[in-house]
Parts: C-alpha cells; structure tokens; sequence
C-alpha cells in the first residue's frame, strides 16, 4: 500500500470513473485486473438502482475483472459510505488481484454481507430478485469497456440478464447519457 493512499478493485458501477470520483475525488486508475477464483454475481436489492447490485461470489476455476483504483486515505470513509458498510450491506476484504502481466497487488474489495449462491453470471433463467437493473448495467458495461477490460469479459456482462428498470434518475444524469443501449 502506498504512504496514504490504498488500492480499491472495482468490478461494478465504479468501474465507470465518473461514477467513483462522485464520492472519491482522489481516485486514480492504475490499470486492470482480474479476482481468481470469484464469479460475479447479483443479489440483495438496491433501491437506488432499483435492482441487484454486483457481488463476488468464491467460484473456483472463475474470474472477475474490474479497475484497479489508488485512492487516498482520507476517501476510505467515503468509499465505505457508498458502499453501505455502516448499513451492513457490503463488507470489506483485501483479496490479492492479477494484472495481465501476472503481478498481483492486494486490493480492498466489497462483498455483500449476505452474499448468494453462485450461479453463472449469464445465466437466462435468473431470478428476478438477482437481476440487475438495466442502467446498472450500462454503467458497468460502459466502466468495463472505459477501463479496457478483455472484448469476452464485456460480451459477458451484456449477456447478464437485467429487470429493465431504470435507475435513480439523478444518478443518471450525473453519469451523463447517453448510455449504452441493452
């Protein structure tokens, strides 16, 4: 970790840089990597979303990419603000993330507190309480490719099944539109 600052792994809305420097103005992507042994998944619900938000779920033989973020310190506490570690909806890990030249970096990562059973993140029959919304998804979508996440990782995530709905409308239009089109 560097003096007064830490690495955060992002793997959903803030992936996007606009939507991380809403709450931490400090952050600085530093690249991309990928969680192993972790599969993406959706659960819990977010009215803000007005959907599932992402998860990691242990998933052996899996892996999840995301934005690799150094942040100051004096951010931590709005990171955790945003996401909902007060509320015990996220809770924080520090898991070892690969860069695609096989370094590895110990990142802070959230994971829901009450986290779900795996299934594939594409999977067509999702439940609809573990469907995210569509505008969650097209930030995750637009953050993934913003980052330079692999072409097959980004086919995923538009595979993911949304619920349609949109949004926070506020939050929408601080991420500016137009977003993709699911």
């Amino acid at each position: 970790m560097a003096t007064g600052k830490f690495y955060y792994f992002a793997y959903g809305s803030n992936l996007l840089a606009k939507r991380i420097h809403i709450q931490n103005p400090t952050a600085v992507r530093k690249g991309f990597g990928y969680l192993t042994d972790y599969s993406l998944d959706f659960f819990h619900y977010a009215a803000r979303w007005r959907g599932a938000p992402a998860t990691i779920v242990e998933q052996e033989g899996e892996k999840v990419w995301g934005a690799i973020w150094e942040i100051d310190n004096s951010n931590l506490a709005d990171l955790d603000r945003q996401e909902g570690v007060h509320n015990s909806v996220y809770k924080p890990l520090t898991l070892s993330v690969t860069f695609p030249t096989g370094s590895t970096i110990d990142c802070r990562v959230y994971q829901l507190v009450r986290n779900p059973c795996c299934i594939a993140p594409d999977a067509m029959d999702r439940p609809y309480e573990r469907q995210p919304s569509k505008t969650y998804m097209n930030i995750i979508i637009n953050g993934a490719k913003e980052t330079g996440l692999p072409e097959d990782y980004i086919s995923l995530l538009k595979r993911i099944k949304h619920n349609g709905n949109t949004g926070d409308p506020q939050l929408s239009l601080e991420l500016e539109k137009p977003l993709e089109d699911l």
